[in-house]
Parts: C-alpha cells; sequence; structure tokens
C-alpha cells in the first residue's frame, strides 16, 4: 500500500475477521472498530478472534482497536465496511461523519431494510460520497476458506481503477487472487441476490430434494439474477464470470454458507425467529428478499424463485407447497 494510506475495518464477525487477517499481510497498521468492548479485550489478550474464526492468529501490535465509529472513521482514508446490512444504518446515523476525501468499500453483501437500497446507494443517498469514491468486495469467496487459507478469489468493483488496484493489493496473497471491475452495480445486486437463491437452495435440501434438483434450481436462479440487472441497469457485465456465476454457486452449495444453512433450517420445519436464534449468524437473504420483492413493483421482473422464498419467509406459506408450486415454474 502507499505510504501514509490508513484503512480501517469496521464490524466484529467472521467476514471482518478474514479481512483483517488478509490486510494484516500486507500492510504495517490498521484500524479496527468492533462494538463490543469486551470481544476486543479478548483478541488484545489471546490473539484472536472469541466468536468468529477463532482459529485466525491475529498480530494484535498492527491493530488499532476502536472504540468507537467516529475513531475509526477520523483515523482511516480507506473505510471497509463489513458490519451487516440490517445494522449498518445505525451504526452510522448516530454519528455526525464527514466523508469528504474517504474511499469507502463495503464488504456487506445485503441491503438496507425499509430504504430498499444496497450499500453503495446508501452511502451515496445519506451521506452523498460519489460512486466514484466507492468501492464493492464480492467473492466467490467464504471467510472460513480465508481462515483456513485455502485458494481464494475476490473480485473488487469500483469506478476508481487507481483505489481497485490499491485494494487489491492490500488484499491479495499467495492464497488469495484478486480481480477489478467497474460494475458496481451489477456486482452487489448480484450478492444480494445469490442470498437469496442459497436460502431456496437450503429450502430445497431441507424438504429433501436432491442434487438433480438443485442444479436446475441454481441454473433458474443465474437466469433470473440476469433478467432483473437487465431490467434495472443494463450493461455489457460478464454474467458467466466469477463475482455473478461463481459467488451463486458457492453460496448455494458451500457448507459454510449461513444462508443456505438458514434455508435449510426452515425446510425442516424451523420457524423464522427459531432458525436465527440458534444460528446466531445473520442471513442477509432473509431481509434481502423482503427489499428485493418491494423493489421489483416497479420493475416486475420474471422472478419466480425470489416470490417463492418471500412467500415462505414473509407470507409463510408452507415450504413444502411452495417449492412444489416453484418445481413446476423452472425450465
Amino acid at each position: 500500500m502507499k505510504p501514509g494510506k490508513s484503512i480501517s475495518v469496521f464490524g466484529g464477525g467472521s467476514w471482518a475477521t478474514a479481512l483483517v487477517k488478509l490486510l494484516l499481510n500486507n500492510t504495517d497498521h490498521i484500524n479496527w472498530y468492533i462494538r463490543n468492548a469486551e470481544q476486543i479485550a479478548y483478541i488484545k489478550k489471546h490473539t484472536h478472534n472469541p466468536h468468529y474464526l477463532s482459529s485466525v492468529e491475529l498480530d494484535t501490535d498492527k491493530i488499532n482497536f476502536c472504540h468507537s465509529v467516529h475513531e475509526a472513521h477520523e483515523k482511516g482514508e480507506i473505510l471497509i465496511y463489513a458490519i451487516p446490512a440490517p445494522f449498518l444504518k445505525a451504526s452510522l446515523d448516530s454519528n455526525p461523519l464527514n466523508f469528504k476525501g474517504k474511499f469507502v468499500v463495503s464488504a456487506i453483501k445485503g441491503i438496507i431494510p425499509e430504504d430498499n437500497v444496497t450499500i453503495a446507494e446508501f452511502f451515496n443517498n445519506r451521506f452523498e460520497v460519489p460512486f466514484k469514491h466507492i468501492g464493492i468486495i464480492s467473492g466467490p469467496c467464504h471467510a472460513e476458506e480465508i481462515a483456513l487459507e485455502r485458494l481464494s478469489y475476490l473480485t473488487i468493483a469500483s469506478q476508481s481503477k487507481i483505489y481497485a488496484n490499491e485494494i487489491a493489493t492490500a488484499l491479495g496473497g499467495h492464497y488469495l487472487k484478486t480481480n477489478i471491475s467497474r460494475d458496481i452495480y451489477g456486482i452487489e445486486y448480484a450478492a444480494v441476490l445469490k442470498n437469496i437463491f442459497a436460502i431456496a437452495a437450503g429450502i430445497s435440501h431441507g424438504l429433501g430434494y436432491g442434487d438433480n434438483f438443485q442444479a436446475v434450481l441454481i441454473s433458474n436462479a443465474h437466469r433470473e439474477i440476469k433478467r432483473f440487472l437487465d431490467k434495472t441497469y443494463a450493461s455489457k457485465r460478464k454474467i458467466n464470470s466469477s463475482p455473478y456465476l461463481g459467488d451463486l454457486i458457492v453460496t448455494a452449495y458451500s457448507q459454510f454458507s449461513r444462508n443456505r444453512t438458514f434455508g435449510a433450517m426452515i425446510g425442516k420445519g424451523y420457524s423464522v425467529k427459531t432458525a436465527q436464534l440458534e444460528m446466531n449468524m445473520i442471513a442477509e437473504g432473509y431481509f434481502a428478499v423482503k427489499c428485493i420483492h418491494e423493489i421489483n413493483k416497479k420493475y416486475t421482473v420474471d422472478m419466480p424463485i425470489t416470490n417463492a422464498v418471500y412467500n415462505i419467509l414473509y407470507e409463510r406459506i408452507s415450504p413444502s407447497i411452495e417449492i412444489k408450486i416453484l418445481t413446476e415454474k423452472l425450465k
């Protein structure tokens, strides 16, 4: 990284921890905001996160732990947010923040509930951050495999090639390859949608559907992403490339996918509340499906899988009945 350019990471979960691990491989110093003071104290003493990716050893001598959003904001020029989307707005609205001269990076694969906007749209609308000063970190990549140092790939989407390359350099390494894209809109919405489809895959698995059906489900989900992106923001994006198709596949099939896990619990008969409590993690797709359902009232894109997941989670229609209906709509 360029000398003097400071990075702040916001969030204390698994993805934030994975990003900190990557950054510490390439930078001399980072700022890390974690809301829970006890969690900070534990990491300082034991050099690992007690709740997430606990096997990852962290060089705490290179970390400036911040107890407030404002402190981390002021000390960083590049701000990487890994706070779950449902909590981001509350975390920032209580602090008078000036984003002039800052470059905002979203590592959040979610959408702001009620506002029905992506993270990039939120920062642009709420804080007037120009889109050219916003970047997106996308997969296909799970934090757990970063912890295991298994070869993984990230895509950095930004209109600024300079910043995108700097972030790619800060994160890259022998087990982490990086790619650059300019498609902020497409990559961010694809990341939101794939969480919904991972829930659908999990529900189907929980109901006893096999790999043959899952393959059809995910191929249809991929086309659903394309229809949505083409209708809402047409571009010459390569929809078969890793940040679109690859991210969808890994989230729908991986044992590490919290959205798939959440869906599987729903398919097995858990209530939404019980599944959320037992997971103790945020399944972004639960919030995303309601937002996309509302957004699609304007665009009326054909989205049978999204509609099925919405009906199950919010209209409380029986998963077995709704997925059975869905099977007749897939090709």
